[in-house]
């Protein structure tokens, strides 16, 4: 690989002062310093920070090389999986941040609770608590929708992957979670360059939601154990399942697994009906056509599994709201060995970002990419799309195990909320994507509630929650 060139990028960060003033760039707007990165330098570009060098990258040939061609030459990078600094401090060894033959044997035991002939036995569970929160919204005028939509995505994964209640606990868990957000940005604060055991004010509220959420994925787990009950869902495969050698799972792990498919299984149907939102409101003509097919198929009643095939524009519109907004607005990849790239070295140890936010409004592949046009997504254009330039679940043999899921329960609960709501931005409300681990709106999402006009309601609401998933 001597003949291969260096990527182009910005001068080395490679004193004190210059690190500070990166810092300050990407606090302040961490999506404009990538996309002033792509403009300047091109497809593929280095950034070196105190001798550490990234990759950044958004071409789909390139996607296509890390995480499908080339993908046994990359890891995760220390930024998932250093119990010290990495997402593994919280997370433990689960899906996200694990590696190697663990991750293969892991993944290989999730993987059968979010095979499509389980998730779809999800669906009434994911419509009944929709349809609680709704309940709740009765009187309001304005309320945060960012909060909303995680508390109600929150109850509906306790429910479908661990048979749990955790209504009382919905406040500490969507804390823990909150905090949890922000260890992302830890790694690119000043406080990062701080050692491990300088106890800052963001450590130490880290520690307490580590002990939070222990204290409560513990307690479903033991009371699981203690009833031995194989109630079909992930914790009872967990909790049953049996290694190679014919030992069980610990605690440990099924602790790291839950914790994992709690942030995963809740938080990106959840931004990505918050972005949904935001785009209904700024676009009525779009949310015109949605009510249109919303009061034609379902005439107000709740939907059901079976009515989702007579709601393809709503399925378009939460998949062109993830292609504008994607949950996982990026991701990374280590360099487990030197790799070569369009004629570009990746050296060994190298950490390799793919920019799922800059290839997803790249208009070599999207038309008019900054419009809101879910017709993108209809039959015959969606065959059209250039493979690897729509990645909202990332890609290759780590793409997202519970994409279907997410996708189910998004188009189920945009069809329950908006056949009843209009929501309209809060007066002085000012949206502003805030890339953490996911792509959140940036202090909350405010809006106005506006019920619509009343239509004959034929199915009532359901009287209580499904006591058991189905085996």
């Amino acid at each position: 690989m001597t003949n291969l060139k260096t990527p182009p990028g910005p001068p080395a960060a490679n004193n004190l002062l210059s690190q500070l003033q990166f810092f300050q760039h990407v606090q302040a707007d961490m999506l404009a310093v990538l996309n002033a990165g792509f403009r300047d330098h091109g497809d593929l570009w280095m950034l070196d920070i105190g001798g550490k060098r990234n990759f950044l990258i958004k071409n789909p040939d390139h996607i296509y090389e890390i995480t499908v061609r080339q993908a046994d030459k990359f890891h995760k990078p220390q930024d998932y999986t250093d119990p010290q600094r990495g997402l593994a401090r919280f997370l433990g060894n689960g899906l996200l941040t694990s590696d190697g033959a663990f991750w293969r044997k892991q993944r290989k035991l999730v993987a059968p609770a979010m095979h499509t002939q389980r998730i779809t036995k999800y669906a009434d569970t994911m419509v009944f608590y929709t349809v609680q929160m709704l309940e709740g919204w009765a009187g309001k005028q304005e309320l945060d929708v960012d909060d909303a939509m995680m508390r109600a995505t929150l109850q509906i994964v306790a429910k479908t992957l661990f048979n749990a209640d955790v209504s009382q606990d919905a406040g500490r868990v969507s804390n823990a979670m909150a905090v949890l957000q922000e260890m992302n940005g830890n790694n690119i604060t000043l406080e990062s360059l701080l050692p491990t055991w300088v106890p800052t004010p963001r450590r130490r509220r880290e520690a307490l939601a580590v002990r939070d959420l222990d204290e409560i994925i513990y307690g479903i787990i033991r009371e699981r154990r203690k009833s031995s009950e194989d109630t079909g869902d992930l914790l009872s495969m967990l909790l049953l399942s049996l290694d190679e050698d014919g030992q069980g799972m610990s605690d440990k792990e099924v602790r790291d697994e839950a914790v994992t498919m709690f942030l995963a299984g809740h938080e990106t149907t959840a931004n990505a009906l918050n972005w949904t939102w935001v785009l209904l409101a700024q676009n009525p003509e779009v949310e015109a056509r949605l009510h249109e097919e919303l009061d034609r198929v379902l005439a107000g009643r709740v939907p059901s599994l079976a009515d989702l095939r007579q709601l393809p524009y709503t399925e378009m519109v939460i998949k062109e709201s993830m292609r504008l907004y994607p949950p996982a607005h990026g991701f990374g990849r280590v360099a487990i060995e030197d790799v070569e790239v369009d004629g570009y070295v990746i050296p060994k140890g190298s950490d390799v970002n793919i920019v799922t936010y800059a290839v997803h409004r790249d208009s070599r592949w999207w038309d008019d990419p900054e419009a809101f046009r879910p017709e993108r997504f209809s039959p015959e254009n969606e065959a059209n799309i250039r493979k690897y330039s729509y990645i909202p679940f990332g890609a290759g043999p780590r793409v997202c195990i519970g994409n279907s899921f997410a996708q189910m329960e998004a188009h189920l609960m945009l069809a329950t909320i908006a056949q009843r709501y209009q929501l309209r931005l809060a007066p002085g409300q000012v949206v502003q994507p805030n890339p953490l681990i996911t792509l959140r709106p940036k202090g909350g999402l405010h809006m106005r509630l506006e019920a619509r006009p009343t239509i004959q309601r034929t199915t009532p609401t359901p009287a209580s929650a499904p006591e058991a998933l189905p085996a």
